[in-house]
């Protein structure tokens, strides 16, 4: 393994969000350990990830054998099966791994994950379908949900906003909203996104980049 524990990370479970997020990460750069109780799928990912194991992660002895307390980090991506999902989780916190993510099935999955001692739990297909939601029914061409009623969206400017230096159109005042990068369109081909300054003029057309209150931003996204 690296020298660089701060690099490490187990991923429990290779189904499609776990064998995502290995792949994913061994992409970046970090040394990931990838362990899943089906010999077949261990195999099918033999060629991705230079470290996986076919290991059962609800027997505390078998964790230590793969030198799981050594990492920093451990991602519990166990899907359908709540049961090892919990167990392992329990068995990460008794071996006091410092950083332990959950993936949750349900929000009352997610509860016990956190009670039994998980620091982190994500859900992602509700996450998902919070999103897609959010790109259905209005103008939002992205949506990133960054804290509980904050959020980031990727749109374009109403009119209203639009031919007037950004310190002039008192977007904070009228919407609660900030500009943080734009995105010409003027050019039919698109540029790179630059980042906004008190002084950029937004077009008709321009893809924006706003954050705020989840309200706040719908509210911009939508206006016309």
């Amino acid at each position: 393994m690296a020298d660089g524990t701060e690099e490490m990370v187990v991923v429990a479970g290779l189904g499609r969000f776990g064998g995502a997020l290995a792949v994913e990460l061994h992409r970046q750069g970090t040394e990931v350990l990838a362990v899943d109780h089906r010999p077949k799928v261990v195999q099918s990912f033999a060629g991705q990830l230079p470290h996986v194991a076919t290991a059962d992660t609800t027997d505390i002895e078998a964790l230590r054998q793969l030198g799981v307390p050594e990492f920093p980090r451990v991602v519990v991506a166990i899907g359908t099966d709540v049961e090892a999902s919990i167990m392992t989780t329990s068995l990460l916190v008794d071996l006091e791994i410092p950083d332990i993510w959950a993936k949750a099935i349900s929000r009352q999955h997610g509860k016990i994950l956190q009670r039994v001692g998980a620091h982190h739990v994500v859900l992602p297909e509700h996450d998902m379908g919070e999103r897609v939601a959010h790109l259905l029914t209005g103008r939002i061409l992205d949506y990133i949900q960054v804290d509980e009623d904050y959020a980031m969206v990727k749109t374009k400017p109403p009119r209203d906003v639009v031919s007037v230096p950004l310190r002039e159109s008192r977007l904070r005042s009228r919407y609660g909203v900030t500009v943080v990068s734009v995105k010409r369109q003027a050019d039919g081909r698109g540029s790179a996104f630059t980042y906004a300054t008190p002084d950029t003029v937004l077009m008709y057309g321009d893809i924006v980049l706003v954050v705020g209150r989840i309200s706040d931003v719908e509210r911009f996204a939508n206006a016309h």
